[in-house]
């Protein structure tokens, strides 16, 4: 077992409206997360239905919830105001870290 930090991402005050700008933030946010994941420090990240204003989820291989939020704010959709973090701090499986090398064997290449 270890301890995560999850983070619900949430519906922000900003809708960036669909376009090169949208476009352009959404690159940089899947661009942050492969960062991240690269890193070790992010060992899941998916979408939700968008039901109750739930955008997405992070889980963090962090300490604490300070050093999450310091990750969290290096995301465009953060920074623009199209999502906001709510922070839990989470127990889990530490079989979570062994997702990303898994993912990359299974997923479908595009060509």
């Amino acid at each position: 077992m270890k301890s995560y930090v999850l983070v619900i991402l949430k519906t922000g005050p900003n809708q960036i409206p669909a376009g090169p700008d949208r476009d352009e933030m959404f690159k940089g946010h899947f661009a942050n997360m492969n960062r991240l994941a690269a890193e070790g420090k992010l060992a899941g990240a998916g979408p939700f239905d968008g039901a109750d204003s739930w955008r997405g989820l992070f889980i963090f291989a962090v300490a604490d919830i300070d050093e999450a939020k310091k990750l969290t704010a290096t995301d465009p959709v953060i920074v623009k105001g199209e999502m906001v973090a709510e922070y839990h701090k989470y127990y889990g499986s530490a079989a979570l870290m062994l997702v990303r090398d898994g993912h990359d064997r299974v997923s479908k290449k595009r060509f």
